[in-house]
């Protein structure tokens, strides 16, 4: 059981073969895995440091891997100080619980944060109520921070939910698109880690200086973007996770030439991002996703709020390889009207989802470089 407990949820970086220790790390570009154990309390300083410079400097990872690290980090690390000889169990049981308390404060709801944390794990019976109870708590508990209550003010509510435009009924259209959607995320979501992994043994040749030179090489698309389409080049930038409801209220604004550059850019850099720094693969992802929704919504029969609910469906399916939370990402994020999406997203998440199975392993076939 404390094997299938253990971390909750790491994000892994696979290799075949043994790295310098100062080079090692999570790598997002495969995603979130389970079974690597909560981070040491040695180690919570430096994914500290690792998120603050990423996320502070623009690089186009998310805030939730390192969050997931020092909530379930910081959880067992107090189960430790207050009881040196506290069975395994009961660590893992709440480092759980601290990751699901960081990523549903995150994604603004302790369901959506179960759910991620569960289909991470795979886990079921009786260890899904062991870890799913205290879970819960913990998130309903971290709730309270921002709502508040009785007399005592929280920090302000926090929600995903996009400014969309009302959602029409599902039609024969809309569904037929969103399986061409469904297999355009996953392709791209492959064309991403493909970019990150064959780049990663560059990497490995000087971390220091090769990830300096991705981050000049992703300050220059930005700056490449702003220069020619108008626009701030923060959207390139970051995890998408500000820029996002601002990128949907503005819709209409965008010409299709324009919408496609960003998404263009925006996945370079991602996949830049994903080969050296280190970060969460969720909101970038989406971002991309939503972009995709806004240009696909020009399709015959397809309206902007299906399609952007698509577009968040597939690359999310794409890149995290996770359907059920996939599909709740994107059913949330569309608020009262998700539930006349649901369908659509259902179909472009299964797609994605399959696709990105059957399609060859992205990056080199080799060993990478020591």
């Amino acid at each position: 059981m404390a094997a299938a407990l253990a971390g909750a949820v790491r994000v892994a970086d696979r290799v075949g073969h043994p790295i310098p220790a100062w080079q090692r790390g999570p790598l997002p570009a495969f995603g979130f895995t389970a079974g690597a154990g909560p981070a040491a309390g040695r180690e919570l300083p430096g994914i500290a440091l690792a998120a603050l410079a990423t996320l502070s400097l623009g690089a186009v990872v998310g805030p939730e891997a390192p969050l997931i690290a020092i909530g379930g980090g910081l959880a067992a690390l107090t189960v430790r100080l207050a009881k040196k000889d506290a069975p395994p169990t009961a660590q893992m049981i709440m480092a759980s619980a601290g990751s699901f308390a960081a990523i549903s404060t995150l994604l603004g709801s302790p369901v959506l944060g179960a759910f991620l944390i569960m289909e991470v794990a795979g886990i079921g019976g009786m260890t899904l109520s062991l870890v799913t109870l205290p879970g819960l708590l913990a998130s309903g508990i971290g709730a309270l921070v921002f709502v508040g209550l009785d007399d005592w003010t929280g920090l302000g509510t926090f929600s995903l939910a996009l400014p969309v435009p009302p959602a029409v009924a599902p039609t024969l259209a809309t569904l037929a698109w969103a399986v061409v959607l469904g297999a355009a995320g996953a392709l791209l979501g492959w064309l991403i880690r493909s970019l990150a992994l064959w780049l990663r043994p560059i990497v490995h040749l000087n971390r220091v200086l090769v990830t300096t030179a991705f981050g000049l090489l992703i300050g220059l698309t930005a700056m490449a973007y702003q220069l020619i389409s108008g626009r701030s080049f923060t959207q390139v930038l970051f995890s998408g996770q500000d820029a996002l409801p601002e990128l949907i209220a503005d819709a209409t604004d965008y010409s299709l030439t324009v919408i496609t550059l960003l998404i263009v850019c925006k996945a370079i850099v991602y996949g830049l991002s994903l080969s050296a720094f280190r970060g969460g693969p969720v909101f970038p992802g989406m971002f991309i996703g939503a972009a995709a929704g806004i240009a696909a919504s020009a399709l015959p029969g397809m309206d902007l709020a299906a399609g952007i609910a698509i577009g968040i469906g597939a690359m999310s399916a794409a890149m995290l390889r996770l359907p059920l939370t996939s599909t709740l990402l994107a059913v949330l994020l569309m608020g009262t009207d998700g539930v006349a999406v649901t369908p659509q997203v259902v179909v472009a998440v299964a797609v994605a989802f399959v696709i990105s199975n059957v399609l060859p392993a992205p990056g080199p076939k080799t060993p990478e470089p020591a």
